[in-house]
């Protein structure tokens, strides 16, 4: 749980109805310190979609601030039916094009449009599930093209977001968060079922969050509170 937002915080979950977001409002539900959690999935509050800015910029006017904690557990690996690239061969202009609106433009929007529900004066986090695999240095076995292109980009998105809130919100955190292998929709078509729980990684995150100061800078974290190079 998390011990640094105020009592009585209020929290977001974007994707809630996926594996890791709905363990994000499961363990958020149970914390005795957040009075509500707010779970938004694509078709509740209203549909929205990840490619349609005019449905983003609707569901930000729907929702009603401020949350102190912000999580976008939203993302796609496999999109229209197409899975990660292994090779140049494999490259296609409108599937890396639909990688990166699903898995970067579209979360940047969000931030776009969730920014005035954020409160000033306080501590507030934003966290953002991003990949190990949008890491340029952390790149040891290539493949995966649009994923690691969409991601490190969403990453650079994050780390600039970051910069221009600190302006207005120093005791900010925006975080990009590593949960590993986790059992899930996304992730069975490619590790079968050898991956670990939802729960136990949000366990992590929440505690990797919570130990994250204010530094006017994005951080990159994976599920044990370890930094992961940009």
């Amino acid at each position: 749980m998390t011990q640094r937002l105020r009592h009585g915080y209020r929290a977001l979950v974007i994707g809630s109805t996926g594996a890791i977001g709905l363990a994000f409002v499961q363990a958020l539900q149970s914390d005795p310190r957040c009075a509500e959690v707010v779970a938004v999935s694509r078709h509740h509050p209203l549909p929205w979609d990840l490619r349609s800015p005019a449905r983003m910029a609707a569901l930000g006017g729907a929702l009603q601030g401020p949350f102190q904690l912000v999580v976008d557990a939203t993302g796609a690996l496999t999109i229209d039916g197409r899975g990660p690239e292994k090779r140049l061969a494999d490259l296609d202009g409108d599937a890396l094009a639909s990688c990166l609106q699903v898995n970067a433009v579209g979360p940047l929007l969000l931030m776009r449009h969730l920014s005035p529900l954020l409160p000033r004066g306080e501590r507030v986090v934003w966290a953002k599930l991003s990949a190990r695999v949008g890491s340029i240095e952390d790149n040891r076995k290539g493949g995966w093209y649009g994923y690691r292109m969409a991601k490190a980009a969403l990453n650079q998105g994050l780390q600039t977001a970051a910069i221009e809130w600190a302006r207005q919100r120093p005791e900010m955190v925006v975080a990009a968060l590593q949960p590993g292998t986790v059992a899930s929709a996304l992730s069975r078509p490619f590790v079968g079922d050898a991956a670990a729980s939802a729960a136990d990684a949000v366990t992590g995150l929440l505690a990797a969050l919570d130990g994250l100061e204010p530094t006017g800078r994005a951080q990159f974290v994976d599920h044990a509170g370890q930094p992961i190079p940009w």
